[in-house]
């Protein structure tokens, strides 16, 4: 159960990590609605793969895999 508290963690900061990061490299050189889903479809790669790899740390603990 620590696993999910420090994924937690771990994701809620790659998001915000990845959206700011986002906005610092095409901020102002697209328009603000194209920002927004760049900034979406990263995040949303983002989450997928903390997702993943949570998923695998719980299926490796309770000996699955």
């Amino acid at each position: 159960m620590v696993e999910i508290l420090i994924f937690l963690v771990a994701g809620i900061g790659a998001l915000i990590i990845a959206g700011y990061s986002v906005h610092m490299v095409v901020g102002g050189l697209v328009s603000a609605e194209s920002e927004k889903q760049i900034t979406f479809i990263v995040c949303a790669i983002v989450f997928c793969a903390i997702a993943y790899m949570a998923w695998d740390v719980v299926q490796r603990r309770t000996g699955r895999k």
